[in-house]
């Protein structure tokens, strides 16, 4: 039951609890309970609005690559700092394999990544970042997949 509210909540999180009950088969009151227990447990962070990159003029995607000589917790820190601070950053990972970070960056056009480029790199000791610029954008979601819960 859990899974089936989760599902239609990852489609629509705006779905009022009597549209969400009558969906999944439960009446408003349990419904409503499962789901404060869903966001009480910590499986429901937060409910947020997607807005349309083109519509607010940051059509560009750009996935950046960085690889460092330097691995110490002060560096991560202030590079995670640095990063921190920059909007334009979406997403920001450590990875396995030859790239240490990778970092999703949404901007208008390339003059603009560029600016990004240069308050990335202004203080941080990197060996070599790397940019992609996104094509096409085939498939994106938000939803997780929820067949592996137990």
């Amino acid at each position: 039951m859990d899974r089936k509210i989760l599902e239609l909540l990852q489609q629509n999180a705006e779905w009022q609890v009597a549209e969400l009950a009558a969906r999944v088969g439960l009446s408003q009151t349990p419904c409503w309970r499962r789901i404060q227990r869903l966001k009480e447990a910590g499986v429901i962070t937060r409910s947020v609005t997607l807005v349309d990159p083109q519509k607010v003029n940051v059509g560009v995607t750009v996935f950046v690559a960085v690889r460092t000589r330097t691995h110490s917790q002060a560096w991560f820190e202030h590079f995670k700092a640095v990063v921190d601070v920059i909007p334009e950053v979406v997403e920001f990972y450590r990875m396995s394999g030859d790239i240490d970070y990778l970092l999703r960056v949404v901007v208008p056009d390339i003059a603009a990544y560029d600016k990004v480029y240069k308050r990335l790199i202004a203080d941080t000791d990197l060996s070599d970042v790397s940019s992609s610029f996104a094509m096409e954008e085939i498939k994106f979601t938000t939803a997780l997949p929820l067949s592996y819960v137990e």
